[in-house]
């Protein structure tokens, strides 16, 4: 098994491997390409983004400046929003269903490490994955950390960590985020 492969299925894999050094650096090389491009070309911030992400539905819009680790990990449904500055660290899938919008400085964090110094010193890594359902507004300066899913219609208050898995169709808030009530459809 590769240490994509591992990286891919959350188990503890070696970050230094020289295919995955060489896809984060082609990465990079893009969202600098991305980054840096002026925002009254708009054909060239959507084919960017597309090279970047390649599995996305129609319609998204990514705002620069936006960063990954790899991008081919992240997986948009249509209409997805991503505004300025957000980050995802896509070392396992990051799903975002449609119609879901990211507000500024939004971070998802797949990767994470052993909690054991021993095996954190080793320099392995792994990674949870993510999975923001439908119709989901993330608001400004959200933090969603590893393994977190968030259901459907439901709604993140700005400025919250997100620990634990959110039910569809509530607003929740806070650090640690926790659901606040329950939003009516």
């Amino acid at each position: 098994m590769t240490e994509k492969d591992k990286m891919l299925l959350g188990q503890p894999y070696n970050p230094l491997d020289k295919t995955l050094v060489s896809a984060r650096i082609q990465a990079r090389l893009t969202l600098k390409a991305f980054n840096d491009c002026t925002p009254d070309n708009g054909k060239e911030l959507k084919r960017l983004a597309k090279v970047l992400i390649p599995n996305q539905g129609k319609s998204c819009f990514v705002q620069p400046p936006f960063y990954c680790d790899y991008g081919t990990n992240i997986h948009l449904g249509k209409r997805v929003f991503f505004n300025f500055n957000c980050t995802v660290l896509d070392v396992t899938p990051v799903t975002i269903g449609d119609r879901t919008m990211l507000g500024p400085n939004v971070q998802l964090y797949t990767a994470t490490h052993p909690l054991e110094a021993e095996l954190r010193a080793s320099g392995t890594e792994f990674g949870k994955p993510i999975t923001l359902g439908e119709d989901v507004w993330i608001g400004g300066n959200v933090t969603i950390c590893p393994g977190v899913t968030i259901g459907d219609r439901s709604v993140i208050g700005a400025g919250s960590v997100v620990t634990k898995d959110i039910p569809k169709d509530v607003f929740a808030a806070g650090n640690p985020c926790r659901v606040i009530r329950t939003i009516e459809n």
